[in-house]
């Protein structure tokens, strides 16, 4: 199967949309909209507001492990095949996402890296996001198109996931480094994290890179492969090495993940349950926060 851009501009969707033949497989666009509770936005109702012409939703506290104590956990292969058909995808789609952060980038990296887990490559993130696609005023659409069920197969890559007991193993053995995407408050122990039950804080010996270094901040763009180098070298991470992406709920650890890969480092996986799952069964000893030492 060949592969797409990992990236794609909204000059390149907006002349593909109205289209089609310029693209070798049908284009299918998912806004992936997700927001914190405190952000108090409902990606929902903004959806059905306005999104890009043609897009889909595509629901992360649907699509996910409902049976998990945690957020947004990884589905089945057998949920993501149902849930991805009845959006029109299949094996051979080009599946583009989105999200409306104002940042232009916040969930989509984790529908990206979903679509990875389950064996679909043929997946791209639009570079700036919906805030870049209005900032170009590019047409919006409130039409919630319908779309014939596909058929879609997963194939899992359990290379992409890591879970509690793999990162409680590499506390002794250092298999792989660890990266967590949350602000340095959260990461050191001096902001509350976003959910009431969670302490902040961080797993030993882990490495602060926060999911905002990898966007311009002008642009709302991913910064280029060579930006993205420094980022990681100035972090200590080391993209020859094997590394292990984390955050709050496994949102923004994709976006380390994608940083990665446009670094030319395409196995880097996800602790899917992150640090609500690591603070909750992690020992008091595992915890490590600047506020237990005041």
């Amino acid at each position: 199967m060949s592969s797409v851009s990992t990236l794609v501009s909204v000059t390149w969707l907006a002349e593909r949309l109205p289209s089609p033949s310029l693209s070798a497989r049908a284009i299918r666009v998912l806004d992936c909209s997700w927001y914190l509770p405190m952000m108090k936005r409902d990606q929902r109702g903004e959806h059905k507001l306005q999104h890009i012409p043609g897009a889909l939703f595509f629901d992360q506290e649907d699509c996910c492990d409902k049976s998990s104590p945690y957020d947004t956990m990884l589905p089945t292969a057998e949920q993501f095949e149902t849930y991805v058909a009845n959006l029109g995808v299949d094996n051979n789609t080009h599946v583009v996402v989105y999200d409306a952060s104002d940042m232009g980038l916040f969930s989509a990296q984790r529908v990206w890296w979903l679509f990875r887990v389950f064996g679909h490559p043929l997946v791209s993130i639009l570079d700036g996001g919906f805030a870049k696609w209005q900032a170009e005023g590019r047409g919006v659409s409130n039409e919630i198109p319908k779309v014939a069920k596909a058929t879609f197969k997963a194939t899992y890559t359990p290379a992409l996931v890591r879970d509690f007991d793999f990162m409680t193993t590499n506390l002794a053995d250092k298999t792989a480094q660890v990266m967590d995407a949350r602000p340095p408050g959260r990461f050191n122990g001096t902001a509350p994290e976003p959910r009431p039950d969670v302490d902040p804080g961080h797993i030993p010996n882990s490495l602060n890179i926060p999911f905002g270094k990898i966007l311009d901040p002008d642009s709302k763009t991913v910064k280029t492969p060579d930006k993205l180098r420094e980022m990681f070298a100035a972090s200590g991470a080391d993209l020859s090495a094997p590394l292990v992406a984390t955050c709050g709920s496994g949102m923004t650890a994709c976006g380390l993940v994608l940083a990665a890969f446009l670094c030319e480092k395409e196995d880097v996986p996800v602790f899917d349950g992150a640090w609500c799952e690591w603070f909750k069964r992690a020992k008091p000893e595992n915890i490590i926060s600047e506020a237990k030492k005041e």
